[in-house]
């Protein structure tokens, strides 16, 4: 009887790290067994007969992206849901589906298996009909290995596996012996998806109501449908395409050359099926640790580097001798060359994987297209390039190095953007506003800020009065403090979209991990890739002794003036779309910082303003990515051209601030740097 685990380790990697070491063990002995097995069908069958039993797998195979959508996305509702009797209703509901998807599938081998044995150059129908038994057990299969998964059952999970294999690999090999040959092969592989769907009893609560909308399964199963097909496409193709356009000792060769893709596939597959519902079951703050994914990435790219190192090195007699005289090859055909090269290519693609379900654990991801798009090239360059297996290899290895950057893309723009989704209700409502304020006012508050800096502390004793008792009735100071804050700050006010609303507010603090600091030098270096104010804050507490001592003493030096109250710091600005979406430090990152780092008490006697924009992914100071960049590099351009400041200095009156009353030249407004200048 199978059910899920529950003691998980402490860390999300650790836990990633922990269950793929279950899975690859599991894995590894199912390669073993699957390689024991083909090297069984090819010694007994030699080339020819080899290339048919594993067109047909491998067509089974491709018509299994339906089992694996099916598996991971019960995988990932599964793992989602809180309580063991959501976990069941979701699980029945998918169940119930897959067998009618696997008894569809299987109609349709059959109606059409003259037809695909003609294609696939197949000496018996027979041989496609005995497949779509296989087919119609492997959708439902593949349901109840994700129940498995979601649950965290990954140890049954590798023994279900490990029962295939030894199933097909004792089943093939008695009916070889009895002489049944190529159809006692396919009548073992489908024999073998039935023991292992037979072999799951999962451990169900009792039935409830549906926890999962109907929208949102289909939107899941479509996902998944739709990577999976790629998937299947990108692995398999190759060899149906070369079955069909080559002879059928050398599509046995190739299909010998394939049996490494299907190992590392099997040890990705792993850590792929590791890593997706245990992050699909985490919050957003916990997802952003690069270590997650770094993790599964490396996993990968070390098996696979080690496995095409030692094929490189592989004598070419070994082939021979394990497989067959028939497989005894050189020049440009030789073995040990082209499987080194197909371990390079499937674990490129095998990092591609990774990306995409990594995005697919948390939301509808559109990596999926890209990877389908690839899988129509890839079909397009090997029917175009096919002089040679080497060729088709090499075609592949490229496009494939090109889909690895495309996919990696939406990761990366994602930890840019801090993590933008948006969530509903209380969970994600970073703030609460009080009430509007005018623009006038959060100038005000600005140059308070501003006027901790020693330049200002030399101004005449009437601008003075008027940044720390601003009289905000007074058009003629409003309109002075405004081009005072524009002289110094022009480049910044001017990325603020035009309609963007003030508001005062009040933190919610336990919603603070949205709140993010602003990704300048220092704050980089610290945030390591998180951006949220409560990871800095943990980091400081943790890493103190190790960190920049200038940082330090001036977020010392804030603590003590904020508990003296010493000097009229301003209010701490933030951007943000809306109140429940995360929003980010304009001014005060050090002040929030600090506060943060004595006590709650001390962060609730900050004053908070946050100016909201339907358009504020626009700017660079919420959302820095290249396009924000660009635009702020563009009217840097512009002002550099138009020269504002000359109208501003003349409207603040600049000549007192620059002058004392012995002539002395003193620094320039415009050059003056405050305590939370905010400029990158």
């Amino acid at each position: 009887m199978v059910t899920g685990t529950s003691c998980k380790p402490k860390s999300l990697h650790g836990r990633i790290v922990s269950g793929s070491f279950v899975l690859l063990t599991g894995s590894a002995l199912t390669s073993a067994i699957n390689l024991a097995y083909n090297v069984i069908v090819a010694s007994f069958l030699g080339p020819a007969g080899f290339g048919h039993a594993t067109v047909l797998y491998t067509l089974l195979i491709i018509l299994s992206a339906v089992a694996l959508a099916f598996q991971i996305v019960s995988a990932k509702v599964v793992a989602q849901q809180k309580s063991p009797e959501g976990k069941s209703q979701c699980y029945r509901v998918f169940h119930r589906a897959a067998w009618g998807c696997g008894l569809m599938i299987a109609v349709v081998l059959l109606l059409f298996r003259e037809s695909i044995a003609t294609y696939l150059n197949l000496p018996d129908p027979l041989l496609v009909a005995l497949l779509a038994i296989g087919a119609g057990f492997f959708v439902p299969l593949g349901c109840r290995r994700g129940w498995i998964q979601g649950t965290y059952g990954f140890r049954n999970l590798s023994i279900n596996l490990v029962l295939e294999g030894a199933a097909r690999l004792s089943g093939s090999y008695f009916l070889i012996v009895l002489g049944y040959g190529v159809r006692g092969v396919i009548a073992a592989n489908a024999a073998a998806i039935a023991v292992a769907y037979f072999a799951i009893v999962p451990k169900l609560a009792p039935r409830t109501v549906n926890p999962l909308r109907l929208g949102t399964a289909l939107r899941e199963t479509g996902q998944a449908l739709s990577f999976y097909a790629g998937q299947m496409f990108i692995t398999n193709f190759d060899i149906v395409l070369v079955k069909h356009l080559f002879s059928a000792e050398m599509a046995g060769l190739f299909a010998a050359v394939a049996l490494v893709g299907r190992v590392i596939s099997t040890l990705s597959s792993a850590v792929v099926n590791t890593m997706f519902p245990i992050v699909a079951g985490t919050g957003e703050k916990e997802r952003k640790d690069l270590r997650i994914i770094a993790t599964s990435l490396l996993m990968v790219l070390s098996m696979g580097a080690v496995l095409a190192i030692a094929l490189r090195l592989t004598p070419n007699w070994v082939w021979a001798k394990c497989l067959g005289a028939g497989f005894a090859t050189s020049g440009a055909n030789n073995l040990s060359d082209l499987a080194a090269l197909y371990a390079i290519k499937s674990v490129v693609y095998s990092l591609s994987v990774v990306f995409i379900t990594f995005e697919m654990s948390y939301k509808i991801a559109n990596s999926n297209a890209v990877q389908l798009f690839f899988s129509v090239l890839l079909i397009a360059g090997v029917y175009d390039f096919h002089s040679s297996l080497h060729q088709v290899i090499l075609v592949e290895l490229v496009l494939l190095s090109i889909m690895v950057v495309f996919s990696a893309i939406p990761f990366f723009i994602d930890l840019r953007s801090g993590g933008n989704e948006s969530r509903e209700g209380q969970e994600c409502r970073p703030v609460q506003i009080i009430r509007r304020v005018s623009e006038d006012e959060v100038i005000a508050e600005f140059l308070r800020s501003d006027f901790n800096d020693a330049g200002f502390r030399e101004c005449p004793a009437n601008m003075r009065e008027m940044i720390i008792h601003p009289n905000l009735e007074d058009a003629t100071e409003n309109t002075k403090r405004r081009a005072l804050m524009l002289l110094r700050h022009l480049s910044l006010w001017n990325e603020l979209p035009e309609d963007t609303a003030w508001y005062e507010v009040k933190i919610n603090e336990p919603s603070l991990e949205h709140v993010r600091v602003f990704p300048r030098a220092q704050w980089r270096k610290l945030a390591r890739g998180n951006f949220s104010v409560t990871r800095i804050v943990e980091d400081i507490r943790n890493r103190e002794h190790k960190l920049n001592a200038r940082f330090i003493a001036k977020i010392q030096a804030i603590r003590k003036q904020l508990a003296q109250e010493k000097l009229p710091f301003g209010a701490v600005l933030l951007l943000g779309v809306s109140e429940d979406k995360p929003v980010t430090l304009l001014d005060g990152n050090h002040r929030l910082v600090a506060a943060m780092t004595t006590s709650a008490d001390e962060v609730s006697r900050l004053r908070f303003m946050c100016g909201l924009s339907s358009r504020m992914e626009e700017c660079c100071w919420y959302d820095t990515n290249f396009a924000t960049l660009f635009r702020y590099a563009r009217h840097l351009f512009e002002e550099a051209i138009s020269n504002p400041r000359a109208e501003l200095r003349r409207v603040v009156g600049a000549h007192e601030l620059l002058q004392s009353e012995d002539g002395a030249v003193k620094q320039p407004v415009s050059g003056l740097i405050g305590v939370d200048d905010i400029q990158p």
